[in-house]
């Protein structure tokens, strides 16, 4: 049994065999083989390097009579790869010594071969590893091991284990077969970690290298309540998790029945509860958990989760759909909050060194208005149908807000002009999730309608921390006393001019927190809604008197870690039920 520690970021506990992929998505069958197996798993792979090699000459061979000597050394140069002695007296060791397949000696070797090279300064020869990578393709193609297995097209219940997930994947993931996720990377603040908890799919990430000696028919536990990975766990510890996870099934059947009650606390304080989502069909699950209404739409997740750019059909019709099946209660949608990195569509800026503080969100939108445009004009079409209302991500500045007002107004007279239906007189408001705009907030507050703290990238920048780093994953907290300081300001300027508030951070998802935000004087929360009955249960078992007596002791700590602690030892005293053991 190994047990594996890394970042929680969508809970509940998830059983099932391993299925372990690489970094690029390739299925590694098998990890080892049996000693008396190791000589003609070396000879199997003597006869791909063969195939590879013929295969590589006729390239060669074909390339330099169309296009030349020069050209046709390319394939040349793979051919020295190929049978560098190095690269075989490695393989050769893994196999005969190590008993690894073919197949992931040859995904182990070669990956750490072009990982070198991209690491060296020269260009040129940093730009050889895609040689390598594509040396590794041709060898697990011919050893059988690379037809990319879609993880949409599974048959049979799987654990994927995997280097990364990007979160377009982890939004195709097949639900049906898919009972859990962890990764070598990522953080608790990036999208994937969103899509996961959006789909409701246990996930731990940022665990680090550990891949290596996990074979095929490996059992693993995932943990995503406290960030574990057990990796073929003992009977004991398998009965353990069996037990605890029909605890939690026990505990969400009783929540359940919270659906049609409002989220008030025991002295009578009305909480707005609403659902973040990121697909149209979660709605299905908002309303089922109760949700007082839609507090965050991720409209990005209509890029990422396809494979062609959406038009403002595609934005009209998903928008649409939300404000239909929400039945008049509210829906907020956030304009597209990507990075110029992640539009894959299309490329809409150079590579940047640090896209986090580049072209993302409203500053992306307002540099490509062909993109831009159609979101503004699908938004205020879709309005026709219901209380839709408008929200900015990543306002930095007051001249951002204006311009990005300004076009909405543009956009309203050209569909005017046009003759389409269409509404005018949204509510618009806007993200605070940078230091800038919290210092700035009695301006803004005279030109929005409302606000909505985010408490994501408000960590994030406030903390100087990449949110999807594992690296520094220990010092993204958004329960630091710096971070609570400016949730408290931003309230406290909210409140004197009478401007509604709310926290749709990941924050507000957990319970404890839950109860520190309504001490600090947040009365809207917006959360996942496989989230919505444990927050609510939470809102339901305290005086507001009892969250204000938490924010005061909180404010006086100093570490996140303390304040966790001391939110985790309130949760328990107040609302055991939900302290799943």
């Amino acid at each position: 049994m190994v047990e594996l520690q890394g970042i929680p970021v969508s809970p509940g506990v998830a059983i099932g065999p391993a299925l372990v992929l690489d970094a690029d998505g390739y299925r590694i069958p098998r990890c080892l083989v049996a000693a008396e197996d190791a000589e003609s798993e070396y000879a199997r792979l003597r006869t791909a390097v063969d195939a590879v090699s013929a295969h590589l000459e006729t390239s060669r061979l074909e390339t330099t009579a169309v296009a030349g000597e020069e050209t046709g050394d390319i394939f040349a140069a793979q051919l020295q790869m190929l049978h560098d002695p190095r690269l075989h007296s490695e393989l050769r060791r893994r196999i005969k010594d190590q008993l690894q397949s073919a197949p992931y000696a040859v995904t182990r070797v070669l990956h750490h071969y072009a990982s070198a090279l991209r690491r060296l300064s020269n260009p040129v020869l940093a730009d050889r590893a895609e040689d390598v990578l594509d040396i590794e393709k041709q060898l697990l193609m011919q050893l059988g091991a690379v037809a990319k297995q879609p993880l949409s097209e599974l048959s049979e219940p799987v654990i994927v284990l995997s280097h990364v997930l990007t979160p377009s994947e982890t939004a195709n993931l097949d639900r049906r077969y898919v009972r859990g996720f962890c990764t070598e990377t990522g953080g608790a603040g990036g999208h994937t970690s969103i899509v996961a908890k959006g789909l409701e799919i246990p996930a731990v990430v940022g665990i680090g290298a550990f891949m290596d000696g996990i074979g095929a028919a490996s059992q693993v536990i995932v943990d995503g309540d406290r960030g574990k990975v057990i990796i073929d766990p003992d009977k004991a510890t398998l009965e353990s998790y069996e037990q605890r996870a029909q605890r939690r099934r026990s505990l969400t059947a009783r929540l359940a029945e919270l659906r049609d009650l409002p989220a008030e606390t025991v002295d009578g304080t009305r909480i707005r509860l609403s659902a973040n989502i990121e697909f149209p069909y979660e709605t299905a699950a908002a309303l089922e958990r109760g949700a007082d209404g839609i507090g965050l739409y991720r409209t990005e997740f209509l890029y990422l989760s396809s494979q062609q750019e959406p038009s403002e059909e595609d934005h009209y019709e998903a928008y649409s759909q939300v404000v239909r099946e929400m039945n008049g209660r509210p829906v907020v949608i956030r304009t597209l909050d990507l990075g110029a990195d992640k539009m894959g569509h299309r490329p809409l800026a150079e590579h940047e060194h640090n896209p986090f503080l580049g072209l993302r969100s409203i500053r992306l939108s307002l540099r490509n208005l062909d993109v831009f445009r159609p979101q503004l004009r699908a938004v205020l079409r879709a309005a026709v149908h219901g209380d839709i209302r408008l929200m900015f991500p990543l306002i930095t500045t007051i001249g951002e807000l204006r311009q990005a007002r300004m076009l909405l107004n543009v956009v309203a007279e050209d569909l005017k002009d046009s003759g389409i239906a269409h509404r005018s007189d949204i509510p618009v408001g806007m993200m605070v999730e940078v230091p800038a705009a919290v210092v700035m907030l009695e301006h803004f507050v005279r030109e929005v309608d409302f606000l909505s703290i985010g408490t994501n990238d408000l960590a994030q920048y406030t903390l100087a921390v990449d949110r999807s780093n594992e690296y520094v994953a220990d010092l993204y907290q958004s329960s630091d006393p710096a971070v609570l300081r400016l949730i408290k300001q931003s309230v406290t300027v909210a409140d004197k001019n009478e401007i509604p508030i709310s926290v749709c951070g990941e924050m507000s998802s957990n319970p404890g927190r839950a109860l520190l935000l309504l001490g600090l004087g947040v009365r809207h929360l917006s959360v996942p809604p496989s989230l919505l009955p444990r927050v609510k249960k939470a809102i339901r078992s305290v005086s507001i008197q009892q969250c204000k007596e938490i924010a005061q002791r909180v404010m006086t700590l100093e570490a996140a870690r303390d304040v966790d602690l001391y939110l985790l030892d309130r949760l328990g005293d107040l609302v055991p039920e939900l302290i799943v053991k």
